[in-house]
Formats: structure tokens, C-alpha cells, sequence
């Protein structure tokens, strides 16, 4: 068998007071109440709307420019202008003697000037860019192999992925002077693409992400009124647009396929080095400044920081805090109604208990379902039948009746 199940408790969850309290002026402070009621209100609406804009924006790409500065420097050893004065011959096995140099490509993500205070780790080199490609410009027949050198980010989940780096170095042999031409294809979040000329004359883009290149298209449709009339979905091209995709008509659901079609990677970036192994090596590096997207991981910081703010204990605190107050509105509603009960009762008590016996009867006549007759139809169908005369309340009814006629008239005599 099982155990009865205890009743819950009800919880009360209306704060708000009367209206007849917040009209009367005994009770003044009671609109001030109402007024931090009210407030409350808006600002339960308005951060419930903001943590669900937030939640809504951690599940769209957040990202931010960055400047990537570039670096190339190189260093030479064992060069005859070095090694001047000594008779050693050079070491083939272990390389020792022989004149080489040393390119080296190195970059490095710069810090905007009102950096945040998360601990969120910094980007490197490696992790900005997809590939890089070293060309040399050297003598084949001298040197018929290593004159290309390409580096991929390789494809791997983020736990057995390689340790960033925040540079490369590409060490070969030779004392001649070496054209170096260096392609960098960088790696934007989310990426980035160069818009067809056909398509970006059309738009006003050289270079933009892929929801870029559709959001500016679909404004290109709302300012010059191409949706159809009838049918929303339908896109009538213009002229230009017509030449474009050569057709009369697009569907909405088109727009991403069309566009990506007028999609092409981007231009890496390409800089030009010339190594000199005859000279001293320059004492500071070329550097170049390039922008690049990045996620902003300090926003998705401060979202999710935003989201998880309220701690349990003070979401429980202010639980109880709300039923604390509703209770205390619900007693004021029961003291009010017991108030207004006594004061008609001592204003008038035969026609107050008139009411109130009027009252039960018809409270009875709802509960027996009798029919509306404002309480007088169970009288009425009772005192037709004489049985209901020898009841025992009958005996009770007189008496109090006996009572009060000896009430009366001893307060008559006295």
C-alpha cells in the first residue's frame, strides 16, 4: 500500500495590493509600493529580453579585426667575409664551414589598446594563417632542389593538433644573393571571400564574408523594391542583376547558392625579401602591418559571464524574498477584508446580518445547484412541506428568537 502523499504547499506569487487600498488615502505609502512593483516589472522584462538577445548572439559568429604584423629578417654564418683569417677547412658531414643563411618569417598578433582582462589565450602566428609559400629565386643548375618550401595547417581536432608557433625558418646553403618571395594566405573568422567585379559592382564589395555578401544583396532587393507583390518569396531581377544570373526570376531560398556562385578565395598576401649573404644581415627586421578577422573571444567571455551571474543562492534568495511579499499582500487582502466585514457589521448590524443570511442562500443555492432565484427558491420549496417545520433546527431557531426578544426587552427596561 502505498504511502498517502503529502499535499504541496501553495505558493503564493501576486504581490500586488487591493485597489481599494492604493486609492484610499489612510494608506498613502501603499502607491510607492506599487511603484517598485512596477519597476520590478520592466526589469524582469528587460533582462530576460537582454539574456535572450545574449543567448541568441553566443550562437552567431563573434569576431573583430586584428592587425597581424609580419616580419622577415635572415642571418648568414660561415661566409668568407667571416670566417677571414682562418685556414679550416670546411666540414662536409657535419656542415661546419660551409657558408649558408637563414630566413625566418615571423608574426605576431598586436594587442588593441584597451585590451579586456580575460584570460582568453592569444592567437599565434600559426593560428591566423591556412598556409605559407616560400619561393627562391636561385640557379638551377646550382641549386636544382629546396627552391619551394610550403607549410599547410594541417586538418586536426583541436587535441591532437600540433603546438602553435609564432614563426618559421627556412635554412639553406649558398653564398650568392637570393631573391625570397613569400605568400601568406591568412585564415579569417568566419572566412572571408573576394567578390566577383560582376557581382561586387552590383553590391559595392571587394572582400567580404559569405553572410556579408547575402545580407548586402537582400538590402539590394528591399531598396529597390524587387520582391514580388503577390508571392514574397518570388525576387524580380533588374537589368543588372538579369545580366548577372541571367534569368527573369529568383526564389528567397536561391540568394545563398546564387552568391556563392560570384565567390572566390582571397589574394594571399605576397612580400618581397632580398637576401644578401655577402653584407652584414640588416640589425632590425622588415615588418608590414596586415588586417585580419579573428573570433572575439572576450565578448563570448563576458556574454557567458552575463548569463551565469546569478548564483543559486541568490536566485533562492530572491524566491523567497517574492513569497515572502506575496504573503504579506495576501494578508493585507485578507485584513482589508475583514475590515470592511466589522465596520458594515457595526454600521448597521440587523440589515448587515439580512445581507450576510441572503448571502449564504444564495452561496447554498449555488452549491445544491437549485437554480438562480436569489436564494429563495430552497425557502420557498421547503416551506411548502410541513416535515421541514419538525427539524431540529426549528427548536434552535426559537430559542435564539426568545433570546433576543428577552435581550430587548430587558434593555427596554433598564
Amino acid at each position: 500500500m502505498e504511502p498517502p502523499k503529502t499535499a504541496k504547499r501553495r505558493k503564493f506569487t501576486d504581490k500586488s495590493l487591493p485597489s481599494s487600498v492604493l486609492h484610499s488615502a489612510e494608506f498613502t505609502d501603499s502607491k510607492f509600493y506599487q511603484q517598485l512593483l512596477d519597476m520590478e516589472r520592466k526589469l524582469d522584462w528587460t533582462m530576460s529580453r537582454k539574456r535572450t538577445e545574449i543567448q541568441d548572439a553566443l550562437g552567431k559568429p563573434a569576431f573583430t579585426t586584428r592587425t597581424l604584423r609580419l616580419f622577415l629578417s635572415h642571418t648568414v654564418s660561415d661566409q668568407a667575409w667571416q670566417n677571414m683569417g682562418q685556414n679550416e677547412p670546411p666540414n662536409f658531414e657535419t656542415g661546419q664551414g660551409i657558408p649558408s643563411w637563414a630566413f625566418k618569417i615571423e608574426g605576431r598578433i598586436l594587442e588593441p589598446v584597451t585590451r579586456s582582462k580575460d584570460k582568453a589565450p592569444q592567437k599565434r602566428f600559426s593560428n591566423v594563417i591556412k598556409s605559407l609559400v616560400v619561393d627562391l629565386e636561385r640557379d638551377q643548375g646550382l641549386f636544382p632542389d629546396g627552391n619551394s618550401v610550403e607549410w599547410k595547417r594541417p586538418q586536426a581536432v583541436p587535441q591532437a593538433a600540433p603546438p602553435a608557433i609564432d614563426g618559421f625558418t627556412v635554412r639553406r646553403t649558398g653564398d650568392l644573393p637570393t631573391k625570397v618571395r613569400v605568400a601568406i594566405f591568412l585564415d579569417h573568422y568566419p572566412d572571408q571571400f573576394k567578390v566577383h567585379p560582376d557581382l561586387g559592382s552590383i553590391l559595392d564589395l571587394k572582400e567580404e564574408g559569405r553572410l556579408g555578401v547575402i545580407t548586402a544583396f537582400w538590402n539590394y532587393v528591399r531598396i529597390n523594391n524587387l520582391q514580388d507583390k503577390v508571392d514574397r518569396r518570388t525576387i524580380r531581377l533588374d537589368d543588372k542583376l538579369k545580366a548577372l544570373f541571367r534569368q527573369e526570376t529568383l526564389n528567397f531560398t536561391q540568394i545563398p547558392e546564387c552568391v556563392n556562385l560570384y565567390l572566390q578565395p582571397l589574394d594571399p598576401i605576397v612580400l618581397n625579401y632580398h637576401i644578401r649573404p655577402n653584407e652584414l644581415p640588416p640589425t632590425t627586421p622588415q615588418a608590414w602591418d596586415v588586417e585580419v578577422k579573428v573570433e572575439d573571444t572576450s565578448v563570448k567571455s563576458r556574454m557567458n559571464q552575463v548569463i551565469l551571474n546569478t548564483s543559486p543562492e541568490t536566485a533562492r534568495e530572491v524566491a523567497k524574498s517574492d513569497e515572502e511579499a506575496s504573503i504579506l499582500a495576501q494578508q493585507i487582502q485578507n485584513s482589508l477584508l475583514k475590515r470592511t466585514f466589522l465596520e458594515s457589521f457595526a454600521d448597521d448590524p440587523a440589515d448587515f446580518i439580512n445581507k450576510w443570511l441572503a448571502s449564504q442562500s444564495r452561496d447554498l443555492e449555488s452549491v445544491l445547484a437549485a437554480g438562480p432565484s436569489e436564494g429563495l427558491s430552497v425557502r420557498e420549496e421547503e416551506l411548502k412541506r410541513s416535515e421541514f417545520f419538525r427539524l431540529p433546527w426549528v427548536e434552535e431557531a426559537v430559542a435564539v428568537q426568545e433570546g433576543l426578544r428577552l435581550a430587548a426587552r430587558s434593555h427596554a427596561l433598564s
